[in-house]
């Protein structure tokens, strides 16, 4: 895709997986853990950065995956919700290329993430130039999601464990959104293990 030189991508995988009791950025799906497979879709893209923030359990996560071609950044602060984390991340891609125009960001457990659902995000970003255009399964809508530069003031200012889905409920924020099949099925729990084996 053209056009990617000015977009950077965040994924985060930072939380503790309190509810499995174990990392879910580890869990293994067709071959590879989840962390992995969400740093694999997204390697081939040419983008200007590509960064994963870490946080609970860093060091054997770490261990664990490979982070060729992307930089990593240790949320110290994970505990105090997502928020911390995007915003860790929307700063250090700012600081690796201040004139960032748009910032994907994506989880580490949504094991149906393809390519394919990457690239139709950015395009309708670049096409229509929404302040942000998010996946849409089902009723929800969420990540992956890429945001414009004119919103990154509103990422900065989430809280706890608001993730960026607060900001739809904004008045003035024009957002956009795409499906993504599948992109409801998360990890969160062993019961979402034992379906995701079911699943291979």
């Amino acid at each position: 895709m053209s056009n990617l030189k000015d977009i950077a991508i965040v994924i985060l995988a930072a939380g503790k997986s309190s509810r499995l009791g174990r990392p879910k950025q580890l869990v293994n799906f067709r071959g590879k853990s989840l962390l992995q497979h969400a740093i694999d879709v997204v390697k081939d893209f040419d983008f200007a950065e590509k960064i994963v923030v870490l946080g609970a359990n860093a060091e054997k996560i770490q261990q664990e995956i490979d982070l060729s071609g992307f930089d990593l950044v240790k949320n110290e602060h994970w505990s105090e919700g997502i928020s911390s984390s995007i915003k860790m991340g929307l700063e250090a891609a700012l600081s690796r290329k201040a004139d960032t125009e748009n910032i994907v960001f994506l989880l580490c457990d949504q094991p149906f993430l393809a390519k394919a659902n990457l690239e139709k995000l950015i395009e309708n970003q670049l096409q229509n130039a929404p302040m942000a255009t998010f996946s849409k399964y089902g009723k929800n809508i969420g990540v992956p999601a890429i945001f414009a530069k004119e919103s990154f003031s509103l990422l900065r200012n989430l809280k706890g464990d608001e993730g960026a889905k607060k900001l739809t409920f904004l008045p003035d924020f024009k957002y956009e959104t795409v499906n993504f099949e599948k992109g409801d099925f998360d990890v969160d729990t062993e019961e979402d293990v034992e379906k995701l084996k079911e699943l291979e």
